[in-house]
């Protein structure tokens, strides 16, 4: 076995990074279905480090930067938040969440109900529902371990990471057939308007910003007190009715930040190079998890649960095609939302801001969507999946042993 070091694995990451972007420039496949270039380069990575495991060859990388990059660009989402911009977005930020909560309700029955239909225990339906492909790996491990105490369900911790890794996976490689197929549809921004709007944020990583070093300094300082404050509040509201997961915490500090300095008149955020750090973090996050994938664990999938995840899988993309995009309007905003559901309806926030990049680099901005889903997926989606679970826990079948 070969241990890379912190220094290794950020070496290992950017060269997937390259190696994604090679890919998607060169292969038409890629570049037609807007497959996001760090999910390319991580599973090629990925079935790389499958082939040499089978010979009996296995690298393990040093993850202790993952978390770090996630809080930051979720520090970076919260920065590039504005009051009056959330204000905007209130009534279609309510109509996605109906949306969402309704793939969690459907999520939730097909997976008992399949479970039930394939002679299984009604809990793994329930696990290979909204628990991992909305929760992700996290929720997954925390929900595997209650299942494992209170209902001695065995194995139930490695079925909630096999297939909150499956999610993951899907969940980066369906959202662009699915807005390239609705696109079809919908006239882009470059159609509607001679002049497009002109992307901010996160809509176009690869749009050059002019960036000073002191400048740099500064939104760094930012992103590190999000960091720190939002881990605080984090710890403070540990085992209290108002418990977050920390990026929840770190995104709202980053909000408080942007708007409290700029009602104070103290500084107001530079959002090209918060968008700059924040794509940066987003794509060498998730580098390191995809290449990180132990695709083994879905290989050792029994077959009755690849066949409730292939399902799910093909739901996700039927409602985001027939619910997601007519719901939200049926025009070019509607479908990049449609691609970002499939990220964080199969797998997690930052996946979902993945494929809405490749999406809008290819055919242009959508302010609407960056808006909505990193709200949604950051301060709502968590919260409303614990309770639509405990729902689903109080019928009848899923007494306490």
């Amino acid at each position: 076995m070969l241990q890379l070091d912190f220094y290794g694995t950020l070496v290992a990451a950017s060269l997937v990074l390259l190696l994604g972007r090679a890919l998607v420039s060169r292969v038409g496949f890629l570049r037609t279905y807007n497959i996001p270039e760090p999910v390319a380069g991580g599973l090629v990575v990925a079935l790389g480090l499958l082939a040499l495991r089978t010979l009996d060859i296995e690298i393990r990388f040093d993850t202790s930067l993952q978390t770090p990059l996630m809080l930051a660009f979720f520090a970076t989402i919260g920065l590039s938040a504005d009051f009056a911009s959330l204000k905007k977005g209130g009534r279609i930020v309510g109509i996605f969440l109906l949306a969402v909560v309704g793939l969690l309700m459907i999520q939730n029955a097909m997976g008992i109900g399949l479970a039930t239909a394939l002679g299984l225990d009604p809990l793994m339906g329930l696990l290979t529902g909204s628990i991992t492909l909305a929760g992700g790996h996290g929720t997954g491990a925390a929900w595997g371990a209650t299942f494992s105490e209170k209902f001695g369900l065995a194995s139930a911790s490695e079925l909630a990471m096999a297939s909150a890794t499956f999610g993951l996976v899907l969940g980066g490689l369906i959202g662009g057939p699915v807005a390239r197929l609705l696109i079809s549809r919908v006239q882009t921004p470059g159609c509607e308007q001679e002049k497009p709007r002109l992307p901010k944020g996160f809509e176009q990583p690869n749009k050059e910003r002019l960036i000073t070093s002191f400048s740099l300094v500064e939104t760094l300082a930012l992103i590190a007190v999000s960091l720190l404050a939002g881990s605080l509040l984090n710890g403070w509201l540990q085992g209290t009715a108002f418990e977050l997961p920390t990026f929840v915490c770190v995104l709202f500090v980053g909000v408080l930040l942007r708007n409290g300095l700029s009602a104070l008149g103290v500084y107001q955020v530079f959002e090209r190079e918060v968008s700059v750090l924040g794509n940066v973090s987003l794509s060498l996050f998730l580098a390191i998890a995809l290449m990180s994938l132990k695709l083994w664990d879905l290989a050792a999938l029994a077959l009755p649960i690849f066949i409730i995840l292939a399902a799910q899988t093909l739901v996700m993309a039927l409602f985001a095609i027939f619910v997601t995009f007519r719901m939200m309007g049926s025009n070019y905003d509607a479908a990049v939302l449609a691609a970002g559901h499939c990220g964080f309806g199969l797998g997690a926030t930052p996946t979902a801001i993945a494929n809405m990049q490749a999406v809008t680099q290819r055919y242009g901005p959508s302010q609407i969507a960056f808006l909505v889903v990193p709200m949604v997926g950051a301060f709502f989606i968590d919260i409303i999946n614990v309770i639509v679970i405990k729902l689903y826990l109080a019928l009848p079948f899923f007494a306490v042993v």
